[in-house]
Formats: structure tokens, sequence, C-alpha cells
């Protein structure tokens, strides 16, 4: 058995591999708990790690150093991927409302931490540990130990200090505060979720702006005779004629087509705009063409060719070179209207009527194959994390800090990532991964990180908590967990009106939580959570790393 004492105490690479898979294993089996409807998920892995750490296992320090920086950079850069491409639309209707109330939360708990620091006396970087587990934010975490660890070159007394002993012991009422916010809001203002919810759906309208088709017989003086270029005026919100029957023949229509009297077209709109096109072009057509016999058939084809990533659709002039229409795209599982000036993304899903063949030449073009769209990019990937890891190591003076920022190896490669999967077309450098394999990376690298966290907080986790002030700095961390939650969401639904299940996600992902936003989908019968969170997220998780790293440099 003297091989099995070696295995398990020596600091060999095989101890190191069986530690992390102990502390991974049993972290997600216990996440998957749930009690009254919630559980810690893959976040459990930090307190697996605080056990293994607390009976005695240890993991080299450099090693273990190295696996939780390299999580680190794999969690953020994938996040990076995965918010990317629809971070900058963000901004539109309301998105701009809801940053700011999420960064107002961020603010806020950033003030609470201040005032708690000057009030108590107790050092910031173990507030910043707290205020991390009490917004359940682990980048922000990575990126106050970066900051620590510059700062301790100068003022070596700092280097004792373990920020992860704070963040483990705030982290679990941060998981439940949310939810408890959640309730308190609602009673405090006596919401109805029925009335939300048809409040919610009466100003959303989710279904107006689907595309839709309709046939349509002309009978329009003012459409009569005329190419269908010539009336692109009346083809609004890109509204697009995807067939025409004319005397009982029906093909693709050309820009140069005209329209005749008694012709039926096939319109593919939004639904709000069906009543007016109708009355533009005519009348509602006895014939239905999506029924008729036909040459012409409909078809989806998968964008996968590099060359096109990037390019307007219309640009392509696909419609005039093969005689097909192009009516409706699939994109991250949201469909709309195919329009002109659409940039094509890797992974798009395009709905194509023409002939076969004219189909097929199309699907050459675009590439169409799903054995390259499952291929890892794995050069984009890591020329990014390369870019990153730069870019985080530069260092940036703020007026008032005696030492230079950086934004780490959190902030670094979330905002290349980010760039990276809007505009890495453009300089041939395709980021695209499949949901699953962002998933994988995302959840092998937060696993890495908080196993690591976990097993170096381990041994004084314990002693801290049943000995020092662990239940102090616990309640600590419910008062930043909880006063920006509750001014923000009652600011929010008292003065601004939003809907209840809009503050449920914002509230959730101005704390980066997803077991608050798993929470709030369980008792929202709606995608309204889901929408906010996925709106303020990107910005909430670079200004939580980049407030941990000033707090750090700004108070040390």
């Amino acid at each position: 058995m003297e091989w099995l004492k070696e295995l398990l105490w020596n600091e060999s690479v095989a101890h190191t591999i069986l530690i992390y898979s102990f502390v991974i294993a049993l972290g997600v089996t216990l996440g998957k708990i749930k009690i009254y409807r919630i559980s810690l998920g893959v976040t459990f892995i930090l307190f697996a790690g605080i056990a293994v750490g607390h009976f005695g296992f240890t993991v080299n320090h450099e090693v273990l150093d190295f696996i939780r920086e390299f999580g680190l950079i794999l969690f953020v850069f994938t996040i990076g991927l995965q918010v990317g491409p629809g971070f900058f639309s963000s901004f539109k209707k309301g998105g701009i409302t809801l940053n700011m109330l999420a960064m107002s939360v961020v603010l806020l708990g950033a003030l609470t931490a201040i005032t708690l620091h000057f009030v108590t006396g107790l050092s910031m970087p173990t507030l910043v540990g707290i205020l991390s587990g009490a917004v359940t934010n682990t980048p922000g975490l990575g990126a106050a130990q970066q900051a620590l660890k510059m700062v301790a070159e100068n003022k070596p007394e700092l280097g004792a200090v373990n920020i992860g002993l704070g963040y483990a012991v705030a982290y679990p009422f941060g998981v439940v505060g949310i939810i408890i916010t959640f309730f308190l809001i609602r009673k405090i203002t006596k919401i109805s979720i029925q009335k939300e919810l048809e409040q919610y759906n009466l100003q959303q309208n989710p279904n107006e702006t689907n595309p839709e088709r309709v046939s349509i017989e002309i009978t329009c003086n003012e459409v009569i005779g005329k190419s269908i270029i010539a009336l692109k005026q009346y083809l609004i919100n890109d509204a697009v004629i995807s067939r025409i029957m004319h005397n009982g023949e029906m093909f693709i229509p050309s820009p140069q087509t005209v329209l005749f009297e008694g012709d039926t077209i096939l319109l593919v709109a939004h639904k709000k705009d069906l009543q007016k096109l109708t009355q533009q072009f005519g009348k509602l057509s006895s014939v239905d063409l999506t029924k008729q016999p036909s040459k012409l058939m409909s078809k989806q084809v998968i964008v996968t060719n590099k060359d096109v990533i990037g390019k307007d659709l219309g640009k392509l002039n696909l419609r005039t070179r093969y005689g097909i229409g192009i009516t409706r795209v699939y994109r991250s599982d949201i469909e709309f209207v195919a329009s002109y000036s659409l940039k094509l993304q890797m992974g798009d899903k395009l709905t194509i009527v023409g002939e076969e063949q004219s189909i097929e030449n199309v699907a050459q073009i675009l590439g169409n194959s799903l054995k390259r769209l499952h291929e890892p990019n794995i050069i984009p990937i890591f020329i990014g994390i390369l870019i990153g890891v730069l870019f985080g190591s530069i260092p940036f003076i703020i007026p008032g800090i005696p030492t230079p920022i950086k934004l780490g190896m959190a902030g670094g490669p979330l905002i290349v990532a980010i760039l990276l999967s809007k505009y890495g077309y453009k300089f041939s450098l395709i980021s695209y991964t499949t949901p699953s394999a962002n998933h994988l990376l995302r959840e092998i690298g937060i696993s890495l990180f908080l196993a690591s966290v976990g097993i170096k907080a381990g041994a004084q986790f314990i002693p801290t908590l049943l000995n020092g002030d662990g239940f102090i700095w616990m309640g600590y961390g419910a008062i930043i967990t909880l006063i920006p939650l509750l001014i923000i969401g009652l600011v929010a639904r008292l003065i601004l009106k939003r809907n209840f299940f809009e503050i449920c996600g914002l509230l959730s992902g101005s704390m980066t939580d997803p077991p608050a936003l798993a929470f709030a989908n369980s008792i929202a019968p709606t995608d309204a959570p889901s929408v906010a969170y996925a709106t303020v997220y990107p910005l909430v998780m670079f200004l939580r790393i980049i407030v941990a790293q000033i707090l750090i440099l700004a108070f040390c």
C-alpha cells in the first residue's frame, strides 16, 4: 500500500490530477442536489475543494496557480465568444436603461464595501473577497487576486492575505440572497404574477416581429406595372416577395420582375406589417402559394464558408445569379426576415426557396457543411487568448490610484473574445464554436478555477469560520448582497415601472448569477428574465473585474 500513500500525499503529477478530478467530480455531483428548487450547481466545487484542503490534501502552489489562471482564462474567454455577437446590439431599445441600472448595482456594492472598510477597519483585500462572494462573481475574484499579487510586490505583508476565504464565506448567501430579494420586491410592491405576464405580453408583442407568409392578389393600381425594385419603399421592414404566380406559372422573382394585375405573390414579412402590406398590394388571395404544386422547394442552408462571413447578403447577389429567394434567417434560435443588409455569421441558417439545382448551387457558395461547423477553430481561439493575455498585461494609469491598473487574466481575454466574435472575420479569424463546445470549455474552465480556489483556502476556512470572524464576514456579505439589489430593484419597479420578470433578469445579470436566473425562469412563464440577463451580463462582467482591481489598488 506504499504506492497509494505516495499517490495521496506526495505532490506528483498523478497526485495533482487525482485531487482535481476528485474535487470536481464530487462538487458537480453535490451541486445537482436542489433544496427548494435552488442548487449551487458547478459552484459547489468550491466547497468540495475547501473540504479536501481542510483535511490536508494539497497541490504544489505553482501548479495550483497555473491551473487557476488557465481555468479563469478559459471561462471568461468562452463567455466573451458566447455573448460577443449580441453585446453591441444589446444597447437597443431598453438596453441602455437596463445597463445603467445594472451598473448602479455594481457601484452601490463597491460603495457598500468601502463603507464597511472604514466603519469596521477590515482590510480591503478581505472585503473584496467578501464582495466577490456576495455578488457571486468568480472572475472578479480572480482579477482581485492578480491585483493583490502586484501590490504585494511592494508590500510583502499583503502576500499572506487569502482573498478566497472571504469569497467562500460570503458565496452561499450571495446565491440565496438574490432570490430573497425577488420575494421582498414582489411582497413590497404587491406584484401579481399573472398580471405581470399579461402586461409583458401586451407591451412586447413578441410574435409581432416573427416572419409570416401571406398570399396576396395584386389589385392596386399603384403597384401594377412596376418592377419589384421600384417598389422597394412598399416593402417595409425588409419584407420579401419570395414567389409569384403569373398566368398559372409560379417562379422566383428578380428585382426586375414586373407585377401585373391578377398576379399572386407570396410575401414574407413581420406579422405586424401584414395588414398594411396587403392593402398596399391588393387583397388576400384565395390561392395559398405555399400549397401549390411547383418545381420550387424550400430548404435550409447553413453558412459555413469563411469567405462569405461578414458580407452583406444583398451584395452576394444570389437572387439574381441563381433565381432563388432567401426569406428567413435563424440565428441563435431566433428567426427573422432576411434583409439585403444582413451581415452573415458562421452558423446562420438561411431558408432558401427555388429549384433544387439552384439551391444546391447556392449551398456550395454558403458552405452548408455540418462537418465544417463542428470542426473546432483552435487557431483563432488561441490567438485570441494570446492577444487577450497581452492586452490584459498592459498597465493603465488612473489619476488618484498610485499603482497602474491592468485588465489581467480575466478582463483582457474577455474583451478580446467579445471583439473577436464580432469582428474576427475581418482578419480571417473565425472564432465560431458550437454551443455544446463552448459550454464544455466554459465548464472546464470554471471547474478548474473553483477547485483551485477551494483547495488553497481549505486549510484556513474552517478555523476562520469557527474561531475567527467568519460569521461576521458572512453578515458583511449579506449587507453587500441585499442593499444594492433592493435599492435598484425598487427603483426599477416603483419609479421606472419595469416589468417584474425583467427586473428578476436584470438583478440576476447584475450579479452574474446563473442559479438566480434559473430560479427566475422557473417563476416566469416567459423569456423576459433571460433577455434582460443577456442584455446586462457583458457590461456587468467587465465592471466587476475592473471594480475589484480598483478597490485593491486604491485602498492597499
